[in-house]
C-alpha cells in the first residue's frame, strides 16, 4: 500500500539517508523514520526501495530526462542542461 509523503518529509529522507548510511548501525531504518516522522520502518523502507528503482531506471536510460526550457541567464547559473545531464549519470546511492 502506498502512502503520501510530503516535500517536508521527502526532504528530511534524504537528509537522513545521508546521516545514517548503510555502515551507521543496524538501527538505520529506525533511526531515519524517527527523523522523518510519521512513517513506519516499514514505510521508509519502502520508500528507499522505490529511490533505489527510479535511480536504476534513469541510470539504464530507461526514463528520458525532461526537456525543461530555460531562459539563457537561468541556463548559464545552472551551467546548463548538458551540466544537469552529467550530474544525474553521475548520481547513485549504492
Amino acid at each position: 500500500m502506498a502512502t503520501n509523503w510530503t516535500t517536508k518529509q521527502n526532504k528530511r529522507f534524504e537528509e537522513a539517508l545521508v546521516m545514517y548510511d548503510k555502515g551507521t548501525s543496524s538501527e538505520r531504518w529506525q533511526n531515519i523514520a524517527k527523523y522523518v516522522g510519521g512513517k513506519s520502518v516499514e514505510e521508509v523502507k519502502r520508500h528507499y526501495e522505490l529511490l533505489v528503482k527510479d535511480i536504476t531506471q534513469i541510470e539504464n536510460g530507461q526514463v528520458p530526462l525532461p526537456n525543461y526550457r530555460t531562459t539563457t541567464a537561468e541556463s548559464n547559473a545552472r551551467g546548463g542542461y548538458a551540466n544537469e545531464q552529467r550530474l544525474l549519470k553521475n548520481l547513485s546511492l549504492q
